[in-house]
């Protein structure tokens, strides 16, 4: 009996310790930035206490949103934060800065999103003023892989439904659309 309970010991503590070192090492939650310090709250709002805080320019990650709020965490530290404070993408700047702000203004032009690379298989178009919230509705949520630009315009994409999260203003053509947008486009604006 003895030996039984000792192998099974032996068991569990292999079995826990095996789960534990696999989960320690994986980061949850989609990547993001803070670009200011980030004051962390027990719940979407200020009415909640604060629960902690992240410096400004590090890597935390988003758990959920909600519409003005993100619930993230870094290391330890783990909370709700406005959603304002947050980037996401491979650098830690707000949506639609940077040099992609000058853009084309209102002109007569076209943009097309394609679902293949390199402005191949279905195709969606639109014109100047034309926004699009939620690419779910029109069934084509996150099918989205290239972009032509034909005229005097430029669009956003965003990668989440709303403008939220991730947004890029494209100017040009790109026979490939950035690894957080490939894919992964949920709302269009064309200027």
């Amino acid at each position: 009996m003895k030996q039984l309970v000792t192998a099974l010991s032996s068991l569990v503590f292999l079995l826990f310790g095996a789960s534990a070192s696999l989960s320690g090492g994986v980061q949850t939650g989609t990547p993001a930035w803070s670009i200011q310090p980030l004051i962390l709250m027990e719940g979407p709002g200020y009415d909640y206490n604060v629960v902690g805080g992240i410096e400004g320019q590090v890597r935390i990650y988003v758990d959920r949103c909600s519409r003005e709020w993100c619930r993230v965490h870094s290391g330890r530290e783990a909370g709700w934060t406005s959603l304002y404070a947050i980037a996401f993408g491979n650098v830690a700047r707000g949506p639609l800065t940077g040099p992609r702000l000058n853009y084309k203004s209102n002109g007569p032009g076209l943009v097309c999103l394609y679902e293949g690379r390199n402005f191949t298989g279905a195709s969606m178009c639109a014109r100047a003023g034309t926004i699009l919230k939620d690419l779910m509705l029109l069934g084509a949520d996150n099918l989205f892989s290239s972009v032509t630009i034909e005229g005097n315009v430029s669009v956003d994409l965003c990668r989440d439904r709303g403008f939220h999260s991730y947004c890029e203003r494209i100017n040009d053509s790109e026979p490939r659309l950035h690894g957080f947008l490939d894919n992964h486009v949920s709302a269009v604006r064309v200027y």
